[in-house]
């Protein structure tokens, strides 16, 4: 994927991993649209920041990606790169009837978001020089976070349709995968500050020295990842299933 001079669509891009993907690759000289609810936050993520963009966006809806996509192809038409990358992670309990209000929210935003905005936009990328595809997974995608559990099938989902994707795609648009391991922002309660996981700003330093390798690995893994990506490869799945929760157990506990 080149990085500098696009036209850079980045989901989710008021906060997190989103807005500071947003203010990285708007460093490197690419124009970057951010899109979200939440209208306030895009703006202050772009403050200051010439050719940097907010405009208003809800996955939940499939009238408004239809006219979202309409709306960013006229405003920006130059738009070469997508990344899919807004998402929610809601905590549930397995043991007992609940409702699944969170859990269908879960699906609509993080899996059928960015299968239909990808949808909406993939005609006008396919006619775009050096266009490229990014989706957000999470490690968790490859061995999950059981109080999280819709999340991380969500997430898992999410791989296949890539790699689904990048061969469907071969010679048109280039695919690439991020998965970020636990990293410390607002997606959960308490998250930004929680020990143990990987700074924000330590990720993303890591992740944009792997987009300026060429050619740029299809899938876009930081060595703390590597624990969750590699279990079942290396034949340590269960453990690392039991390892992972257990840590994550404590790391709330100890915060409080």
């Amino acid at each position: 994927m080149k990085t500098t001079d696009n036209s850079i669509l980045i989901t989710g891009g008021g906060s997190g991993i989103g807005e500071a993907l947003a203010h990285r690759f708007h460093d490197l000289g690419n124009t970057v649209i951010v899109a979200g609810r939440r209208r306030n936050a895009l703006e202050q993520a772009i403050a200051g920041r010439p050719n940097m963009h907010a405009m208003a966006f809800d996955a939940d809806s499939v009238e408004g990606v239809g006219d979202f996509a309409r709306r960013v192809t006229a405003e920006h038409p130059a738009l070469n790169v997508l990344v899919n990358n807004a998402g929610i992670m809601r905590f549930e309990a397995l043991d007992r009837h609940r409702d699944l209000a969170d859990a269908e929210a879960t699906v609509t935003t993080n899996l059928l978001g960015p299968i239909r905005l990808t949808n909406a936009l993939i005609e006008h990328l396919g006619r775009q020089p050096d266009a490229a595809l990014v989706n957000v997974t999470s490690g968790l995608a490859f061995v999950p976070l059981v109080s999280t559990p819709t999340y991380s099938a969500t997430k898992a989902a999410l791989h296949s349709y890539t790699v689904a994707l990048r061969e469907a795609l071969k010679g048109k648009i280039e695919v690439i995968e991020l998965v970020p391991p636990a990293v410390q922002t607002d997606l959960t309660p308490g998250q930004a500050t929680r020990q143990g996981y990987l700074p924000l700003a330590d990720f993303i330093d890591e992740v944009m020295t792997l987009f300026q390798r060429q050619p740029t690995p299809r899938e876009i893994l930081v060595q703390r990842v590597a624990f969750q990506r590699q279990a079942e490869a290396e034949h340590r799945f269960d453990d690392a299933v039991t390892t992972l929760n257990e840590m994550a157990r404590k790391a709330r506990e100890v915060q409080g």
